[in-house]
């Protein structure tokens, strides 16, 4: 099964680890990275190109204007669409790797034994032997933001923000195909595509708690982007809610 990991950058020259990266796609040769390049004002381009020279199980895509996390994504999901045939699998994962890569075989061990799951999600559950290092506002934030979630969607998710995430290629360029309404709260965004265009397979998307995550100092989205959660969310409920009747 190969995959294929859409990794966005924004100014990210400090925070690739370019030997672990080539190290990881070096021997695991089904695994491919997209670095998508965000309009970049550091060196962040040539951190990605001294990668992609380094395993070629890694290639970039550059932006010329910054277009934020989700867009940037959405580029990188679209551009591999004439390479349907090359992946089983589409999804993203962050650039500062608080996701270990040594997640990732576990995740494909999953998709191995359970034919049935289209949409794989990292879960951020702390629990004995797992090494969750979250910041306790996050964390509570986090869980607040997830119950209304939950609440909206009238589904038992319960780590939407998680960022590492596996869609089937059959599925997920109806999922990208647009642009989307809220800039941070995209992952949620996904959830509500899934129920509008597919409603009746709901039981095929599937969080897996993380073995290990940590709260990498330098993430671009800030304590007070959590003020316009509440709205962006609403916008996003109140778009789907009209195009599905199972959406409360």
């Amino acid at each position: 099964m190969k995959v294929m990991f859409v990794i966005p950058c924004y100014n990210e020259e400090n925070r690739l680890q370019t030997e672990v990266f080539s190290h990881f796609g070096n021997n695991n040769p089904h695994v491919h990275f997209l670095f998508v390049n965000d309009g970049s004002k550091d060196n962040t381009a040539k951190v990605i190109q001294k990668i992609c020279d380094s395993t070629e199980h890694a290639t970039s895509l550059n932006l010329q204007q910054n277009v934020g996390k989700a867009e940037a994504i959405r580029a990188g999901v679209l551009v591999t669409k004439n390479n349907l045939d090359d992946y089983a699998f589409i999804g993203y994962l962050d650039a500062d790797l608080s996701v270990p890569l040594e997640e990732i075989p576990e995740f494909l061990n999953i998709l191995h034994q359970n034919k049935n799951i289209k949409f794989l999600m990292g879960a951020r559950l702390a629990r004995l032997g797992a090494n969750i290092k979250r910041k306790k506002r996050r964390h509570y934030l986090g869980r607040v933001f997830a119950t209304f979630v939950s609440s909206l969607l009238n589904e038992p998710v319960y780590d939407t923000q998680c960022g590492i995430k596996l869609i089937d290629s059959s599925a997920v360029f109806k999922l990208f195909e647009a642009e989307f309404v809220s800039k941070w709260l995209f992952d949620v965004e996904l959830l509500f595509r899934w129920k509008v265009y597919f409603p009746n397979n709901m039981n095929m998307i599937y969080e897996h708690p993380l073995s290990k995550w940590t709260d990498i100092p330098g993430s671009k989205l800030k304590l007070k982007n959590f003020l316009f959660a509440p709205f962006e969310l609403f916008v996003i409920w109140n778009k789907y809610r009209k195009a599905s009747n199972t959406i409360p």
